[in-house]
């Protein structure tokens, strides 16, 4: 999973905008075919107490949570890229959509619960995401 915050963001899908936001985070968020519930709750945890934003004296010091930011959350298979042969990345490590949809709708929906206002891309669809980075603040999570 990768988050970026951001000052703003929105997503479009065939010319049409399916999701928008202010100050918060886009999350691109890659499903293997060994993750499960337990992997989706984990995430979304971390996701909404990590401590990226700037508290009053410019340290990150404040979560998703404290500071009422929004959420996006994009389906992204091609964090499973595997460029090690040839020119042409493999994507054989990803989820199949069956197994991929259900957790990123999960995800999304334990962001929900966690009372962060979180929208999403739409799974499957060519995706025109439009973002301005804040810091630039770029974070990888994954559970070992």
């Amino acid at each position: 999973m990768v988050l970026q915050r951001v000052s703003e963001a929105s997503v479009s899908v065939a010319g049409k905008k399916v999701a928008e936001i202010g100050p918060g985070l886009i999350i691109l968020l890659g499903v293997g075919p060994q993750d499960d519930q337990e992997q989706a709750t984990y995430l979304a945890e971390k996701t909404a107490q990590l401590r990226i934003f700037e508290d009053e004296a410019g340290k990150m010091n404040r979560s998703l949570i404290d500071t009422g930011g929004e959420a996006i959350v994009v389906s992204q298979f091609t964090l499973f890229a595997d460029t090690r042969k040839g020119r042409r990345p493999s994507f054989t490590s990803a989820a199949p959509p069956e197994v991929a949809g259900p957790l990123v709708d999960l995800f999304a929906e334990l962001l929900r619960q966690k009372g962060i206002p979180t929208q999403m891309g739409v799974f499957g669809e060519h995706m025109q995401v439009a973002l301005i980075n804040d810091g630039p603040v770029t974070i990888w999570i994954e559970r070992d």
